[in-house]
C-alpha cells in the first residue's frame, strides 16, 4: 500500500464535511495562567462515536464502491476504531463485524453493538485480531478495514490537523509551536503530520505514548521498527499496538520530531483536569498528549502548544478514579 498524500487529507475532508463534527479547539485561561503557556486543546471525545477514529472508518467505507461495499464491513479494535467503523457501515446500511479483545471495555464493547455490528471477542494475548479479521473477511467478501495501516483511514485523521491550523488561526495562535499527539500504530500521528507539513511547516509534530507502550518514541530514536515487551499492561487501552505501522512509521521517520511517554497516574490526572477546566471527558488514552505538557515533560515558558485528546468512552469506575486521585483545582 502507498501512503497517502495531502491531496489524499483534502479529498477526506470534503467526504467528512457533511458528516463527521468539526470538533472544537478548546481554551483555558485559568490553565494557561498556571502552566506558562498557551494550551490548545483539540476535543476530539466530542467527534461522533466519541473519538477521532470516526474520522478515518467513515473516509474509507464511504469511498468504498457501492457494490463492494454492500458485501460488509469487518474491522479490528480496541473499541473506538470498531464503534466508528460500525457507526459507518450503520449509515451506509451494510452489516459490520468487528473483533475485539474480550477485555476491552464494557461500555467499548456495548457501543459498538448497539451501532448495530456483530462483535467478535478475542485474547489478546494468545489470539491474532490480524488473522482473525482477515479470515471473516475471507468468508464473508467482505472488505477489511485497518485501524491503522490503511491510507484513506490515515487519511481521514489528517483531517484533525487541517482543522487545528484553521482553529488555531481563528484563535489568533499565528504561530503554533508543538503539537502533541496520542499514538498507538500512528495513524493519527500520520495524518495529522502530513497535514502540518503542508499547512503549517513550523510546527513540531510530537507522539504521546503511556509507559511500557512507546513504541513510537522508541523506534524514532532508532531509526527503526522497534517492538514493546509482551505481556505489558496499561489502562490506555487504546494505545497497545505492538510496534508502528509499516506505513505509518516512515511518515514519522519524516515529519515527528520524537516521543514522550506518561505513566497511567499523569494520564489519570490529565482526566481530571481535562474534565474541571475545560469540561471534557477524556479517556486514559486519549489524555496521554496532554498529560505531556501538564506534567511538565514538553518544555512550556512562553509557547503555544497543541494537544489532541483523541477519545472520550472510559469506563465510569477509571473515570471516577480520576476525578478521586485529583480534587478540584479551584
Amino acid at each position: 500500500m502507498t501512503e497517502p498524500t495531502f491531496a489524499d487529507i483534502a479529498a477526506a475532508a470534503d467526504r467528512l464535511a457533511r458528516t463527521a463534527v468539526r470538533t472544537p479547539l478548546l481554551e483555558s485561561p485559568l490553565l494557561n495562567d498556571r502552566l506558562g503557556c498557551r494550551l490548545l486543546v483539540k476535543a476530539e471525545p466530542l467527534q461522533r462515536t466519541g473519538s477521532f477514529k470516526f474520522r478515518g472508518a467513515y473516509n474509507a467505507v464511504s469511498a468504498l464502491p457501492a457494490a463492494q461495499r454492500a458485501k460488509g464491513i469487518v474491522a479490528f479494535s480496541s473499541g473506538n476504531h470498531g464503534q466508528a467503523v460500525a457507526a459507518a457501515a450503520r449509515l451506509y446500511g451494510v452489516p459490520a463485524t468487528i473483533v475485539m479483545p474480550a477485555d476491552a471495555p464494557a461500555i467499548k464493547i456495548a457501543s459498538t453493538k448497539a451501532q448495530g455490528a456483530r462483535v467478535v471477542t478475542y485474547d489478546r494475548w494468545t489470539e491474532s485480531r490480524e488473522a482473525i479479521g482477515a479470515a471473516l473477511a475471507a468468508e464473508t467478501g467482505a472488505t477489511l478495514v485497518r485501524p491503522y495501516d490503511e491510507p484513506l483511514v490515515i487519511a481521514g485523521q489528517g483531517t484533525i490537523g487541517l482543522e487545528l491550523a484553521e482553529q488555531a488561526a481563528e484563535a489568533g495562535a499565528a504561530v503554533v509551536d508543538q503539537v502533541l499527539v496520542p499514538v498507538s500504530g500512528g495513524g493519527m500521528l500520520a495524518g495529522i503530520a502530513l497535514a502540518l507539513a503542508e499547512r503549517s511547516p513550523h510546527t513540531q509534530v510530537m507522539a504521546a505514548e503511556p509507559e511500557g507502550f512507546d513504541d513510537m518514541a522508541r523506534s524514532l530514536a532508532a531509526d527503526h521498527h522497534v517492538s514493546n515487551t509482551p505481556g505489558g499492561s496499561t489502562q490506555c487501552d487504546a494505545l497497545m499496538a505492538a510496534t508502528p505501522g509499516d506505513i505509518t512509521f516512515p511518515i514519522a521517520r519524516r515529519l515527528v520530531a520524537g516521543g514522550i511517554a506518561v505513566s497511567d497516574a499523569e494520564a489519570r490526572h490529565a482526566m481530571a483536569m481535562a474534565f474541571h477546566l475545560l469540561k471534557l471527558v477524556v479517556e486514559p488514552g486519549g489524555a496521554v498528549a496532554l498529560a505531556a505538557v501538564l506534567s511538565g515533560k514538553v518544555p512550556r515558558d512562553g509557547r503555544t502548544i497543541a494537544v489532541v485528546c483523541s477519545g472520550g468512552n472510559v469506563d465510569a469506575a477509571v473515570f471516577q478514579q480520576a476525578l478521586e486521585e485529583t480534587p478540584s483545582p479551584f
